[in-house]
């Protein structure tokens, strides 16, 4: 497996991993390959988009960017904001571990000192991925769990 930082020429393979995990959530949120290029690959607020790729497939990707002011996740300005998608048939691999490591380096770069992961109530699974990481839940929304990783401190390394 490697990771990489996502290109243009990736977001028709993004959308083949997104698309089904919106279909999951019965998320009405777009999925297709412009939707992706614009929202996480050439977006202005990007960080980092990592992807997760064995030969030509890829099997999962994440997405760091920066909150800005009056941000849709009502999130402090200078956070960040990170979103994870590993395919269906592609979980217990390390991938989201391997994923991270990417991340969590750009995070660094660019000085930031909270990274938010706002996770549905009721994805077990992707609350136990950010809990597992070093995720610590600071806030309850209404269906959603917001757990955040502190860069600031000293003892928060990945996945302790």
């Amino acid at each position: 497996m490697i990771v990489r930082q996502a290109e243009a020429a990736d977001a028709a393979a993004m959308s083949a991993v997104l698309q089904p995990i919106l279909t999951g959530w019965n998320s009405s949120r777009r999925g297709d390959a412009a939707t992706v290029l614009t929202h996480y690959i050439a977006h202005p607020d990007q960080l980092s988009c990592a992807v997760a790729c064995e030969g030509e497939r890829i099997l999962g990707f994440q997405s760091l960017k920066v909150a800005r002011e009056q941000n849709d996740y009502d999130l402090p300005a200078g956070w960040g904001i990170i979103g994870t998608y590993v395919a269906g048939d592609a979980g217990r691999r390390g991938i989201g571990r391997a994923l991270f490591g990417e991340t969590l380096a750009a995070a660094r770069r660019a000085g930031l000192a909270h990274i938010d992961a706002t996770i549905g109530a009721s994805n077990a699974q992707g609350l136990a991925y950010y809990t597992h990481l070093g995720f610590q839940t600071w806030r309850a929304l209404d269906g959603a769990v917001g757990k955040r990783f502190d860069l600031t401190a000293p003892q928060q390394t990945e996945g302790t």
